[in-house]
């Protein structure tokens, strides 16, 4: 076990004055500063760690579409404005790509974007065995982490005519 380092004790006492408390109840005074166990296993990675920037691997960008959209998107009505190929890319040249084509969808005001990632390759025995491709499942950690994760409004499984599987759609929101 160990004790917050004064460092932390003042940041954690400037964070709880900000606090106000529901209705009539009170804030109760900290006297002292609560025992924070950590395990040695987790404090040396978070010493190995410090300093950088850390994206929750859950993180995606918010459900925000309305019944609408999501019905023109399932029956393959909505055209794609702008598409990204990362189709038969290495996992580093297809986040390279991802970034580079998505600052140029932004630019470009596209509203839906199609981003094609590819079917996993089954075949391949190098790879471990996945419901899906490499890339597509890197794509979401990538977008979260992406400057433009403000700007995407949703991202939903392509329809079959413009990849299914192999694709989904990002929407981007409207330039204001």
């Amino acid at each position: 076990m160990r004790r917050l380092s004064a460092e932390e004790a003042t940041l954690w006492g400037r964070i709880s004055g900000t606090i106000r408390p529901f209705g009539a109840r009170k804030q109760p005074k900290l006297v002292d500063m609560p025992i924070v166990e950590i395990p040695p296993r987790l404090e040396r990675a978070a010493q190995r760690h410090a300093g950088r920037t850390v994206v929750a691997a859950n993180t995606k960008p918010q459900n925000t579409l309305d019944a609408s959209w999501d019905k023109r998107l399932r029956l393959g009505a909505a055209t794609p404005d702008f598409t990204i190929d990362l189709h038969g890319e290495t996992l580093s040249s297809a986040h390279v790509r991802l970034n580079m084509n998505l600052a140029a969808a932004v630019r470009a005001e596209a509203r839906i974007v199609l981003l094609i990632t590819g079917r996993p390759a089954k075949d391949n025995p190098r790879l471990p065995p996945t419901s899906r491709g490499v890339i597509r499942a890197s794509v979401g950690d990538w977008l979260a982490a992406s400057p433009y994760a403000g700007q995407i409004a949703a991202i939903r499984n392509a329809h079959p005519r413009h990849g299914g599987a192999g694709a989904m759609y990002l929407i981007l929101r409207r330039a204001r």
